[in-house]
């Protein structure tokens, strides 16, 4: 099939579709030797076992050599008998193809009798090793971030549109195309299978779309996996061949159902020595470390319960993923149970103590695709070391239990981390994610923002709803107390009041949490213990993140039936709603457009008489400023306000800079004020025709 002469050919052993096995690959030979022994169980021995070669092509599709099959009906039960089958191929039918040699044997067990024979036969124990073999021993997570420095393909835009291309074994993907670009964003995510049987080289490839020709070559590289570290995420910055630039990409490798790897907790004995170290690592005043992080998370996940059935038998397939910014680490898949006991422990490189951990407990089918059982999300500044408790598992909106019988994950928790290192990256940029969902448009989540919004803005009017009745003198006390600590404020005003002032605000909501939100859930540890109300009077958290009873998840769901019932309404009555809200946020959205393009127009000289008098006030403003301190202005602006209402009852409030500012066109006034010569020539108008239709 090569043109050398010469082929690599493997077998790939499929059911009904479904693949059971694919053998090596054996190079550069025409008569291939393979010398493989596996054992597959069959679920029906009615249907023929089918066998397909390939030639194997790095980077390109795989030639098919010819397929033949095994009538299992024909075999004697529990007899060896070696096969010869010659192999055909549909399209060339007078073609010898060549034939294949294997031996067979049908055991008739059933699945469990099967495990028992293979744990009880001494003889079959490498027959059992090879079996457990053909179950993918770990899941490599590779996301495809991005791509620097491509060499143009496409010579008339010179620019390309890159894709890629990821080859483990047989698995293979193909990754979105990035349109006219040298250093595309791809951010994707792709799940490969690791075999004990297969090579361990990850191919990739990366190509230029071509619309109406071939696809153009654009360069590979290939990454070893059996040197990467197990359930540690790796930045990888890979070059592709001959210097056609850069690919990044984070990988993983995860999920491993081998006993004896490390992350197995029945074989895990915690050593205190280490703790001790890792404890000396993140001590407060170590700030050179080599780490990047500044902290060290270890968690170990046991099992969970009360799973929701995912499969016709009423069973499902869970495996649990954690992941950590973006760290993403599995456990193995625990088949055909709804209560898997995982037992697993993982450690991640905290890098900033603010974010959270997120597990998701999905079902795997046998096509590798997953669905979803429950998600938790833990802040790492809520975790309680050493605390092995349940965690209920949400849906995907993170508001109600998810589907099943109070599905629950096992979990114990332990961070360290240093205060000081951990404060000064908090004050830095954050780092981002690579891998997120892009938000769709959905017509309750927009409504839900908008009033979120609204809570926020309503606070700001309600606080002007009470200095605007100190100004109108609604209560004479109130307004001439409003007075008086306005011109003392001023008078006295330094910059350390103003944190101070912030700290005060800080003090009063600090003991309203404190003393109310939380008093009536340790109102009965303060009856049984004084103390123990003081440490949880003191302890950190948040009431949005205190667990919740179902009487609470009850009146969520009722309001999120009243929600569907809003759904249900007619389509006339929707698109009222959203009309309503969306015109809300443009006209918002237009105001704010407006007051900064009045702006830019001011400072530009677009209309040259308003641009000389913001001039004149500037300097007048500056003169005022220089000669009379910030205070006294203060103290006169306050008087102004406070007295407008009794001097002069019948003037309208009003802010010099925002009238001014209203008097300036923006962009839209401008187009539609803009000017159309008289009379253009017929030749002209023909010309701006065309140059019209052709845009």
């Amino acid at each position: 099939m090569d043109k050398n002469g010469t082929s690599d050919p493997y077998v790939k052993f499929k059911v009904g579709g479904r693949l059971l096995h694919k053998s090596r690959i054996v190079y550069r030979d025409l008569n291939p030797v393979w010398d493989e022994c596996f054992t597959v169980p069959i679920e029906d021995p009615f249907q023929p076992v089918q066998l397909k070669v390939f030639d194997y092509d790095w980077g390109l599709q795989d030639d098919f050599m010819g397929s033949c099959q095994i009538d299992l009906t024909a075999l004697e039960l529990g007899r060896s008998q070696d096969l010869v089958l010659c192999l055909r191929d549909q399209n060339k039918p007078h073609q010898d193809m060549g034939e294949i040699v294997l031996n067979v044997t049908l055991w008739p067990k059933s699945q469990e009798d099967k495990e028992q024979y293979l744990l009880k036969n001494t003889r079959l124990s490498d027959v059992n090793k090879r079996l457990k073999a053909q179950i993918w021993s770990s899941v490599v997570t590779i996301v495809l971030v991005e791509a620097k420095n491509l060499p143009a393909m496409d010579l008339d835009t010179r620019s390309s549109d890159p894709y890629c291309k990821f080859r483990l074994g047989n698995e293979k993907y193909k990754s979105k195309v990035v349109w006219k670009t040298l250093h595309p964003s791809w951010l994707e995510q792709f799940d490969l299978h690791l075999y004990d049987d297969q090579e361990q080289i990850l191919e990739v490839t990366v190509w230029d779309k071509d619309k109406q020709t071939k696809d153009d070559f654009i360069g590979k590289c290939s990454i070893d996996l059996s040197r990467l570290e197990r359930e540690i995420t790796h930045s990888i910055w890979q070059d592709l061949e001959d210097g056609n630039g850069q690919i990044f990409l984070l990988l993983t490798i995860s999920g491993t159902t081998q006993s004896e790897t490390i992350t197995d907790l029945t074989s895990y004995r915690e050593n205190p020595r280490d703790i001790a170290n890792m404890e000396k690592r993140y001590t407060w005043y170590r700030l050179n470390e080599t780490s990047s992080g500044v902290g060290w998370l270890c968690v170990k996940v046991y099992g969970a319960k009360g799973l929701a059935a995912a499969d016709l038998g009423g069973k499902s397939d869970p495996f649990c993923v954690l992941e950590l910014g973006n760290a993403r680490l599995q456990t193995h898949t625990e088949y055909k149970t709804l209560t898997p006991n995982w037992m697993k422990i993982f450690t991640f490189t905290v890098k900033d103590i603010c974010s959270y951990l997120e597990i998701t407990v999905y079902d795997e089918d046998h096509d590798h695709k997953v669905e979803f059982l429950g998600k938790l999300t833990i802040p790492i500044l809520s975790i309680r070391n050493g605390e092995k408790r349940w965690y209920a598992l949400k849906d995907k909106k993170m508001r109600a239990r998810a589907k099943g019988n109070y599905p629950q994950i096992l979990l114990e928790m332990m961070v360290i981390w240093n205060p000081l290192k951990a404060a000064i990256r908090a004050v830095n940029p954050k780092e981002p994610k690579y891998m997120h969902q892009e938000a769709k448009f959905k017509r309750q989540l927009f409504i839900r923002n908008v009033m979120r919004l609204k809570a926020i803005i309503m606070w700001f009017i309600e606080v002007g709803k009470i200095l605007q009745d100190c100004f109108e003198w609604e209560s004479r006390l109130l307004s001439f107390s409003g007075l008086l600590a306005w011109l003392a404020f001023c008078y006295y005003y330094e910059m350390w009041m103003l944190p101070f002032l912030l700290l005060i605000f800080f003090s009063r909501n600090w003991l309203i949490y404190r003393l109310t939100v939380k008093f009536k859930r340790v109102y009965h540890t303060f009856r049984s213990d004084p103390w123990a109300y003081i440490s949880v009077l003191f302890r950190r958290g948040n009431p949005l993140l205190i667990p919740v009873d179902d009487e609470d998840l009850l009146a969520e769901e009722d309001d999120e039936d009243e929600a569907d019932k809003e759904e249900k309404k007619s389509l006339k009555e929707r698109l009222q709603a959203i009309q309503e809200v969306t015109q809300t946020v443009q006209n918002a959205i237009g105001y704010v457009a407006s007051l900064g393009e009045a702006v830019k127009n001011l400072m530009n000289f677009t209309v040259p008489y308003l641009s000389y008098l913001a001039i004149i006030m500037c300097f007048g403003a500056m003169l005022v400023l220089y000669i009379i301190p910030l205070r006294y202005l203060l103290m006169a602006w306050g008087v102004n306000k406070f007295t407008r209402k009794i001097l002069r009852p019948h003037s309208i409030p009003n802010n010099e800079v925002l009238d001014l500012l209203s008097r300036v066109p923006d962009d839209e006034i401008l187009l539609d004020c803009r000017e159309l010569k008289p009379h253009p020539t017929s030749e002209h108008r023909r010309d701006a025709r065309k140059k019209h239709k052709a845009s």
